[in-house]
């Protein structure tokens, strides 16, 4: 055998040792890649779900706010409506009661609320108050009313009171007042219009 093939061999089992390292070495390297990949993706997928939860939570929270913001709204704009509703009815009923002081019905009236009103105050005296176009009927009824009643004790007072119509009543001592004006009346009234045209709007679901 000659030195050069023996040389020829030490060199290729040295390549062929080299070699196995290096293929060694490369199929730890692509394992070692393929656990660290698989633990990334257990990873991936866990960040994916958290973060998919999260937009469907967050989703979730604006469609309450956004249905909150629209109901909340069609509420408010309801209770407009039904106050302007409330407003006009009460304003075409002021306009109506201005336009009958001379009607008969308008007398009539204020006859039940004089005698209404001297009856809730019961004192030994009343002093009647109205506006200034109401004071002749009111003086002309009371009269009729002392007439029927001697024991009303009634005078309708010169100081005339800013309203649309109607009579507030003070006793004599000034410790009790009834305030039966037609503006009064129309306020009081106005709770039980107000729920009648919200079940109106509603569908004649409770207010």
């Amino acid at each position: 055998m000659s030195s050069n093939s023996a040389l020829e061999r030490t060199i290729s089992k040295v390549l062929s040792q080299k070699e196995a390292e290096l293929v060694s070495k490369i199929d730890s390297a692509y394992q070692e890649s393929l656990n660290n990949l698989e633990a990334s993706r257990g990873k991936l997928e866990a960040e994916r779900t958290r973060i998919i939860g999260s937009a469907k939570k967050q989703a979730e929270n604006l469609k309450r706010q956004i249905i909150g913001s629209a109901r909340l709204a069609a509420r408010n704009q309801e209770l407009v409506t039904i106050e302007n509703a409330v407003n006009n009815a009460f304003e075409e009923a002021r306009k109506k009661l201005a336009a009958s002081g001379g009607k008969d019905s308008y007398r009539a009236l204020m006859s039940n609320i004089i005698e209404e009103s001297v009856s809730s105050v019961g004192s030994g005296g009343v002093v009647i108050e109205c506006n200034k176009n109401d004071a002749e009927l009111v003086r002309k009824i009371v009269a009729d009313l002392q007439q029927k009643n001697s024991k009303v004790q009634a005078r309708v007072s010169e100081q005339h009171i800013d309203v649309l119509g109607g009579i507030r009543v003070k006793s004599a001592d000034g410790t009790m007042t009834f305030d039966n004006t037609l503006d009064s009346r129309i306020e009081r009234l106005k709770p039980l219009i107000r729920k009648n045209i919200a079940q109106m709007l509603r569908g004649g679901e409770e207010a």
